[in-house]
């Protein structure tokens, strides 16, 4: 593949919801520019983006692909991206690396949840867009019920670039509405035929909508349309080009993938009308962390962004970036500023599905890969030295799903932490935490499709089996009265004996661990104090309900007797220990569960569902507030214990629109039907 240049490269986002045919897509403009000479299917297990062994499993995509297009001296990089929401982190990073998004719609199915959270994205960033009616030839298909649905929900600003001719079994081709001509098609080769009447005033009228979108890119053009003139091929190219980027305008065409219709237009309505990287008006999705603008421009100093990594069992750590400054070659000595690192380039590739196409440079703007970085992480700036730069890192969503795991085979776990670093690198949204007081290993992300994923590919790629397991739930301990109690530890059986002897009132604290002593005339010498401390400490790791770590009490020392040769630091703990058993028990101790704040987004039609599904979970409902597009904003406190599958019990509730974060608040104490189970549980554990 030859080296482009800045203005002759365009980054498109294939965004979507799954199953509408982005990756036949990405088939068929392979095939339509001559670059394979069949259309690979998903069915069969063969397409160029879906490479890998869980895609083909699947049949679906799981990450994110890059696959080159070369059309009329243009190279399009189309960013393949996953329909399943549980991999939106795989999407915002494409969304980021790209001028444009084109936006895939099963004509059958219309707008779908996928389409609905893309679109609103999309504008939340202000990036310009297309969007690709697939499956027009369905028996299903009705292109006028799916232009009422977009226009009901996108508004008008949603244009028909080109329509069909005919739907369903009878669709054969498309009508080009800028050039006003009608095609139809042979195995991907489009042939011109003569338009009806009805089709000829269709398109007349659809143009004339155009040309008044046109027409408000400036004063010229407004006084052309004005004057009744005709407009020239590079005034629509200039006019309809602003109009998308300023969202004033969202071209919508038509076709088959699967037979390869209408791709052409299609192809050529991305090299016309988006934008190229260094357009002025462009979208640039990275940012600068000093603030300062940033000029896609090869004039510049090098600098580039790691937007996605890939780990390959046999080739590595395959590193894609987009160069956003400068140009790049094999020779380029290459600085990495977030990790104060020079790094060496192991190849300089296009990267095409899994295939790398070596290179001698690649221009600003466009993107590349690289192997074997040793410290470059997605997400990570290159550069040079002498002119470094850093990038703002993308933020991904918070995880809401997490699973404890363990590994099927013991001595696995080096390999499991080791495994789920790598897999981290691909996908940045996916996270891996050891909880510090359960000991468990737990695996976080947006869904139990993604977190599926990755213990498939342990499996898979790593060889190692995991196995989930039920969450340890860090309870907590407490006691609601107070207890004055003794503890006496006295051992005498042949030589050096043992004696400590403490009188100690436990009572509620509002400090996490309070103590204090109250010793008068010397009945427990002062040096004995920080062993009864110590004492207490580490038996509150373990109350006596559940085994659960007390807290919230406070420990006063008031008064003892002790041996001048029998009493030690040791016996003294010991007798500490003892008093704290018995002032639990005496106390009223309650078991405390972590109570936590969530806020749930969710259209205004599934709040009484989930405004009752809150109250089962034994819930508080705090609060509502409404959002500027009309959904609502649920604010409520529950229990960690009703909430481990909240992620998925939303999504069925909310047919997956409804969203949601949580943090952790404070402990509450546990109802006591549940403490019984949790201590019954806890003795059946003993």
């Amino acid at each position: 593949m030859k080296v482009y240049k800045t203005e002759n490269v365009r980054n498109l986002a294939l965004v979507g919801h799954s199953g509408s045919g982005k990756t036949n897509l990405t088939e068929a403009m392979l095939f339509q520019s001559g670059a394979t000479k069949r259309i690979g299917s998903v069915a069969d297990k063969n397409t160029v983006s879906d490479f890998s062994k869980q895609e083909m499993n699947r049949q679906s995509s799981i990450g994110t692909s890059v696959i080159p297009v070369e059309w009329r001296d243009k190279k399009i990089n189309i960013i393949d991206t996953p329909g399943y929401m549980d991999f939106v982190g795989e999407v915002y990073a494409a969304l980021r690396a790209s001028e444009a998004a084109l936006l895939v719609i099963d004509a059958t199915s219309g707008i779908e949840v996928g389409t609905e959270q893309v679109w609103k994205y999309t504008e939340k960033i202000d990036l310009p867009r297309l969007i690709f009616v697939n499956k027009i030839d369905d028996e299903h298909a009705s292109f006028r019920k799916i232009m009422d649905e977009l226009e009901a929900e996108f508004g008008k600003k949603v244009i028909p670039f080109s329509i069909p001719i005919g739907e369903g079994e009878s669709f054969k081709g498309v009508t080009d509405v800028i050039f006003q001509k009608g095609y139809e098609y042979t195995d991907g080769a489009p042939k011109e035929i003569e338009l009806s009447h009805d089709q000829l005033k269709a398109t007349e009228r659809i143009y004339e909508e155009i040309a008044e979108i046109v027409a408000e890119a400036d004063e010229v053009l407004m006084e052309k349309y004005f004057a009744g003139e005709k407009f020239t091929r590079e005034d629509l190219l200039r006019g309809v080009t602003q109009a998308i980027i300023e969202g004033r305008c969202v071209p919508l065409l038509v076709g088959s993938g699967e037979k390869a219709i209408g791709i052409d237009i299609l192809l050529n309505h991305i090299v016309n009308y988006i934008p190229a990287p260094n357009n002025d008006m462009a979208h640039i999705g990275f940012r600068r962390e000093d603030g300062e603008d940033i000029k896609v421009s090869s004039d510049e100093p090098f600098s580039a962004v790691v937007f996605k990594t890939i780990s390959d069992p046999f080739v590595g750590k395959i590193s894609l970036f987009k160069v956003l400054t400068g140009s790049l070659t094999k020779d380029t000595a290459i600085y990495n500023p977030c990790k104060d690192k020079n790094e060496k380039l192991g190849s300089l590739s296009i990267i095409k599905g899994k295939q790398q196409i070596a290179i001698d440079k690649i221009e600003a703007g466009d993107i590349g890969c690289t192997t074997k970085l040793q410290a470059t992480l997605t997400g990570d700036t290159l550069c040079t030295k002498d002119n470094p730069v850093v990038y703002k890192r993308l933020k991904y969503p918070q995880a809401t799903l997490y699973y404890a795991i363990e590994p099927a085979s013991k001595g696995d776990e080096e390999k499991i932490s080791n495994a789920l670093i790598k897999l981290q690198e691909e996908d940045p949204s996916f996270v891996i935490e050891r909880n510090p007081e359960t000991k468990q290993l737990t695996i976080g992300g947006m869904g139990s499709v993604q977190l599926q994923v990755i213990i498939d590919k342990l499996e898979d790629e790593f060889g190692v089996g995991v196995t989930k397991v039920p969450f340890i739930i860090p309870y907590r301990e407490t006691i609601k009265s107070t207890a004055s109690v003794q503890g006496r530890h006295k051992k005498q059986s042949g030589g050096a004996g043992q004696y400590g002897d403490v009188w100690i009132r436990f009572e509620p604290s509002e400090e996490e661990f309070e103590f204090d002593e109250e010793v008068f005339g010397g009945a427990v010498p002062r040096n004995y104090f920080p062993a009864v401390e110590k004492g207490i400490i580490e038996s509150k790791e373990k109350g006596v309900l559940a085994g659960y770590p007390v807290v919230n009490f406070k420990a006063v020392l008031y008064d003892g007797s002790y041996h001048d040769v029998d009493s030690n630091e040791m016996a003294f703990k010991i007798a500490a220990s003892l008093a704290f058993k018995k002032g639990m028990e005496e106390a009223n101790p309650v078991l405390l569960e972590p109570i936590m704040k969530v806020e749930v987004l969710i259209p205004e039609a599934y709040l009484g569902d989930v405004m009752g599904d809150m109250n089962k979970r034994r819930g508080r409902i705090l609060g509502m507030d409404q959002q500027a597009d009309g959904s609502q904003l649920l604010i409520a406190e529950a229990p960690q214990a009703e909430l481990f599958e909240y992620a998925i019990d939303l999504r069925a509730m909310t047919q997956a629109r409804g969203s949601f974060k949580m943090e952790f608040v404070r402990y509450e104490e546990v109802p006591s039907n549940i403490t019984e189970k949790v201590m019954a549980e806890a003795n059946k554990e003993e």
